[in-house]
C-alpha cells in the first residue's frame, strides 16, 4: 500500500505513540520536526526519537512540509496556534491539517483561518483518551468541513475517528467539556488524598468511598490520578488553561477549572521521577515520593 507524505509536527509522548502503533508500513513514508532539534540540549536526543521511530527527520519546519499531503500538529496547546501560523506559510494547497492539540475551541477557529487561507484543509482533531496503551488507535473525534476526507484518510492509517457534527471546534468542544471532569477529579483525588495522608486517615477515607461506591477501586484510582498529575501535570495545567477559556467564552463560571490547573501545576511543577519509588501506582508510594519535596 502506497502512503501519502505525512509531516508530523511535534514528536513528544503523542506523536512517538501513534507513529509507533502505524509501524514499519507508514513510517517511512513520515516526516517529523520538534522544536527542540533546534536547541542544543535537547537536539541529540531529538534526532535519536527520530531515527529509533523510523521516520525521517527534519531541522525545520518548511522542510518537514514539504509535499506532505497530510500534516499532524502535535505540540503543546499554547504552541497551537503559533505552529498553525507558522504551517501556513509552507502547507501544500489541499493538504489535510490535522490539528490534534488540546485547545479552546476559539484557538482552533483562528488556527482554521490561517491555514485555510493558505489552501490547506484544516480538521478540528480531538483525541480523547490517554495515547497509551493504543497508540494511533487511541479514540479520536473530528469536526470541520473537511470532516468526510479527514475520515476516509485516518482510516487509511488504521485509526479510529469518530465524526462530530458541527464545524471547527466542536470536537474540541467535547474534548475540553470533558476535561472539566476527568482532570477536575485528578485534582480532587490529590487534595484529598494529600489530606488525608497527612491528617493520618487516608486509609479510613478511603474505606469510607469504597462502602458508598463499590464499583470503584479507590485507591487504585487514586494512585492513577496522582501518578498521571506527576508525569503530566504540566502538560495538563495547559490544557485546563484551554478549559477555562472554553468556559470563559461559553460566559460559565470557571472557579473549579482554575482551581484545577493549580493543582495540575503544581505536581507536574515538583519535576519528581516515579523511577524512585517501586510501584508508581501506589498512591501512598506516591504521597512519600511527594513529601521529599515538601
Amino acid at each position: 500500500m502506497t502512503m501519502p507524505p505525512i509531516a508530523l509536527i511535534g514528536f513528544g509522548e503523542a506523536g512517538r505513540a501513534i507513529v509507533g502503533g502505524w509501524g514499519s508500513q507508514i513510517a517511512p513514508s513520515v516526516r517529523g520536526f520538534d522544536i527542540k532539534t533546534t536547541h542544543a540540549d535537547e537536539a541529540v536526543a531529538m534526532w535519536n526519537a527520530y531515527t529509533e521511530h523510523g521516520i525521517t527527520g527534519c531541522g525545520t519546519l518548511s522542510e518537514a512540509l514539504e509535499g506532505a499531503q497530510l500534516v499532524f500538529s502535535l505540540v503543546t496547546a499554547d504552541q497551537a496556534e503559533q505552529v498553525a501560523g507558522q504551517a501556513a506559510h509552507h502547507i501544500r494547497p489541499g493538504a489535510l491539517y490535522f490539528d490534534g492539540n488540546s485547545c479552546a475551541p476559539g484557538v482552533k477557529q483562528r488556527a482554521a483561518q490561517a491555514i485555510e487561507a493558505a489552501g490547506g484543509h484544516y480538521v478540528d482533531l480531538a483525541i480523547m483518551a490517554p495515547i497509551h496503551p493504543r497508540r494511533h488507535r487511541t479514540p479520536m473525534l473530528v469536526s470541520g468541513p473537511h470532516v468526510a476526507e479527514a475520515l476516509g484518510r485516518l482510516h487509511a492509517l488504521d485509526m479510529l475517528p469518530d465524526r462530530v457534527a458541527g464545524d471547527v471546534g466542536a470536537a474540541s468542544t467535547v474534548k475540553m467539556l470533558r476535561s472539566v471532569m476527568v482532570k477536575g477529579m485528578e485534582a480532587l483525588f490529590a487534595e484529598m488524598l494529600l489530606a488525608a495522608n497527612r491528617a493520618g486517615v487516608d486509609r479510613d477515607v478511603l474505606a469510607s468511598l469504597q462502602e458508598s461506591a463499590p464499583g470503584i477501586a479507590w485507591a487504585d484510582a487514586g494512585g492513577y490520578a496522582l501518578n498521571r498529575m506527576l508525569v503530566h501535570g504540566k502538560r495538563r495545567a495547559a490544557e485546563m488553561e484551554q478549559v477555562v477559556a472554553t468556559l470563559r467564552d461559553l460566559g460559565l463560571e470557571r472557579t473549579v477549572s482554575e482551581r484545577t490547573a493549580s493543582w495540575q501545576q503544581a505536581l507536574g511543577d515538583l519535576n519528581l521521577s516515579l523511577d524512585e519509588v517501586e510501584n508508581p501506582s501506589d498512591y501512598s508510594a506516591l504521597i512519600d515520593l511527594i513529601g521529599t519535596r515538601n
